[in-house]
């Protein structure tokens, strides 16, 4: 069903939902193709995650009491996910619950070096399912590029296989600025070929 409404966008830790619950099925379902070895039952993944979110840098577009969108965005120093063994051993089992937490934890909380100044690291879009196409991650986007007092901001890493998160960034203003190729045995078990990074300078 398609949502007719406007979507209310607020920080995270501000949205008096079950918040985190919600963002954790959007993850578990966005990022499946990240996440399948770990489980590939959707409701264990979401359960193995929801501690993960640091809620006061991400904001959440509300269609009533439904998380219909989320994204992060970070100074570029702070992170926006923080990843603890215990939880993810008690829902992954302890070696995919510990491998998850060595792999990810590289991953999700990678710092950057020598930040630029004045710059904002959008991260970690996602939207629900049965509100994708509507607007709902423009809506966070947009949002955070009208709210946060940054310059300039970076996308990282968005694999090129995703070509509507590519359409969505450009829509906004963003444009690629870099891209990284995998590995041959890597873009043979993912699909992907490269990894792009996308910015934006505000006028």
């Amino acid at each position: 069903m398609k949502y007719s409404g406007a979507f209310e966008v607020v920080r995270a830790d501000h949205a008096g939902v079950q918040v985190r619950n919600q963002m954790a099925e959007i993850f578990a379902d966005g990022f499946s193709q990240w996440l399948t070895y770990f489980s590939k039952d959707r409701d264990v993944t979401a359960k193995a995650f929801a501690h993960m979110f640091v809620l006061d840098q991400f904001y959440v577009a509300l269609a009533g009491d439904r998380v219909a969108a989320f994204g992060a965005c970070t100074d570029c120093q702070s992170f926006s996910l923080e990843l603890q063994s215990a939880p993810l051993r008690r829902h992954l089992g302890w070696f995919k619950g510990s491998m998850a937490a060595l792999i990810l934890k590289r991953e999700f909380q990678k710092p950057f070096v020598d930040p630029p100044a004045e710059t904002g690291s959008v991260e970690f879009i996602g939207t629900a399912l049965s509100f994708r196409g509507q607007g709902a991650a423009s809506a966070v986007i947009k949002h955070m590029l009208v709210h946060l007092p940054y310059r300039n901001y970076l996308i990282e890493e968005v694999a090129d296989t995703n070509v509507p998160a590519i359409r969505l960034y450009e829509k906004l203003g963003f444009t690629e600025y870099k891209r990284k190729s995998l590995s041959p045995r890597q873009a043979r078990i993912s699909g992907i070929n490269h990894m792009l990074s996308l910015r934006l300078e505000k006028a």
